[in-house]
């Protein structure tokens, strides 16, 4: 049974920095796992994927050489760290996983974490 705990999330001013981390529990690491953020009225958005190895990633362009996501798989830890934050990033993040596929569609995501607010002022 997998579960998903995010952290991290808070309130920062445009320009500034946050590093949000996800605990996993259960064995994923042969799962890809990924980074959607959503805002009210909005469908989720893929922000970033990591290959189950850690070697392949994937990011949605609108943040691409801004948030770089990684893993440490020895502690069943995902990570999206945020830099150069703007006001369009405020947004409930969370972290996902599947054992198929790598895209950032939210369809293709089974597990789901609960979600940490992110506002950017």
């Amino acid at each position: 049974h997998v579960q998903l705990v995010e952290s991290g999330g808070g309130s920062v001013q445009a320009g500034g920095s946050l590093r949000l981390t996800c605990v996993v529990t259960g064995n994923t690491r042969d799962y890809c796992m990924a980074w959607f953020r959503q805002t009210p009225g909005k469908q989720r958005e893929g922000v970033a994927s990591i290959a189950d190895s850690g070697g392949a990633t994937r990011y949605n362009p609108s943040i691409e050489g801004q948030f770089t996501i990684s893993r440490d798989n020895a502690k069943n830890t995902l990570y999206l760290q945020m830099d150069s934050l703007k006001p369009e990033d405020t947004a409930t993040y969370y972290c996902a996983a599947n054992s198929f596929t790598c895209g950032l569609g939210s369809d293709q995501y089974a597990f789901w974490g609960q979600g940490t607010q992110v506002t950017v002022s």
